[in-house]
């Protein structure tokens, strides 16, 4: 499949319209000097091809702002789920209930032409996105602090949009924006072949409006195996820290490794099915711990498997890939910060994927893409194929 937004490099991980983490960290806009990029200038890359100035980016981020808020009918929609509905299907249900405004859909049955109908994906792309950092703070905030405060925090006036993201959940703090600039940057494409930018470009080559394939993405990140590994390394993590106490020697920290291995568990957050060296993504939220969390437990405990997993994993011959992945770290940064409520981390996965998904929706289109139809077939007609008898 075509995807124009991003590679995946087995030895340099991810790169963004051809840029590495490392040369996106040094020049992207960031917020502040020496600061994280900010998710704007990324996307910003991702529809352009052309790294922007801080001028373009604060200009692209003003743009999400005046795209911003719900209309009110979206809190009714969220406030008649259940209590107890899962924050993913919350957010599917958000993004349906915005998705009577498309300007895409209104362009199709207005008849505008195919080769126009990028205009209106775009219209549609930043749209949405304006409008996730409240959609997903509304849910958070209804599904763990209803009765505990606001429903709905204001953006302050003037912030980027994963700035505002963090304030209006919440945990407006310094560290948590910067936290969330990089969560967001990191995690917003990962080339086409995984399941929800699969989902979301296929659903879109029938001319589904971004609403709704973004939502078939977001459906398929909602799977356990693709959007659950940072909470199951949280919860791994915890486990371990309950065991091993406080402050673990390695020697006690490959011997729990061990012990998982032997129980016939993986070691959550370790191995890729493409990368075979330490996922960048990994590397820079390392970097972040060491400046703003250095003394954290649960870092030291990640330090610690830094050191010794990638040498029992080797020794055992069977693992293609050792080293860590982004998921080996970014549950303990949000811990850090407060947003300790792991079930809505995939939420956060969205708002962050919607960059990339959304950005290739657009050039789709601009291109001319067909709808996508893979050719199946019949277990007999395998069987024929390949002279297997039963």
């Amino acid at each position: 499949m075509l995807w124009e937004t991003s590679l995946l490099d087995p030895e340099e991980g991810i790169r963004f319209r051809g840029y590495s983490i490392p040369e996106c960290q040094a020049r992207l806009p960031a917020a502040k000097p020496g600061g994280q990029p900010l998710p704007e200038g990324l996307l910003w890359l991702l529809l352009t091809g052309d790294l922007p100035t801080p001028a373009q980016t604060a200009s692209l981020s003003a743009e999400l702002g005046r795209r911003a808020g719900l209309p009110p009918h979206v809190g009714a929609v969220l406030d008649a789920l259940p209590a107890d509905t899962h924050p993913m299907t919350a957010l599917g249900a958000g993004v349906l209930a915005l998705q009577p405004r498309s300007a895409f859909a209104a362009a199709y049955q207005a008849g505008t032409p195919k080769g126009r109908l990028w205009e209106s994906a775009l219209d549609d792309a930043l749209d949405l996105l304006g409008a996730l950092p409240a959609l997903a703070a509304r849910i958070y905030r209804k599904t763990y602090h209803a009765g505990s405060g606001p429903l709905e925090i204001a953006p302050l006036k003037g912030l980027d949009w994963g700035g505002n993201l963090a304030v209006m959940m919440g945990h407006g703090g310094e560290g948590a924006r910067e936290l969330m600039r990089l969560y967001l940057t990191i995690h917003a494409d990962h080339e086409g072949g995984n399941v929800s930018a699969h989902a979301s470009h296929v659903v879109g080559s029938a001319l589904a409006d971004p609403y709704l394939s973004f939502v078939a993405g977001m459906a398929g990140l909602a799977g356990p195996l693709h959007g659950l590994a940072n909470q199951e390394v949280l919860k791994w993590l915890s486990d371990a820290q309950a065991k091993l106490g406080g402050s673990p020697g390695k020697a006690q920290v490959e011997a729990f490794v061990r012990a998982t291995l032997a129980s016939g568990q993986v070691v959550p957050g370790y191995g890729h099915a493409v990368l075979r060296k330490t996922d960048p993504r990994y590397t820079c939220q390392r970097e972040f711990a060491l400046k703003h969390l250095p003394g954290d437990p649960l870092f030291a405990l990640v330090s610690s498997l830094y050191d010794v997993v990638p040498g029992v994993l080797a020794a055992g011959g069977k693992v293609k890939n050792p080293w860590p992945n982004v998921d080996a770290h970014s549950g303990v940064l949000l811990t850090h910060f407060g947003i300790t409520e792991a079930t809505f981390y995939t939420v956060l996965f969205g708002v962050s994927r919607a960059v990339g998904v959304l950005s290739q929706g657009v050039w789709s289109r601009a291109l001319g893409l067909p709808i996508e139809r893979p050719k199946s077939t019949t277990m007999d007609a395998l069987d024929a194929q390949f002279g297997v008898k039963a």
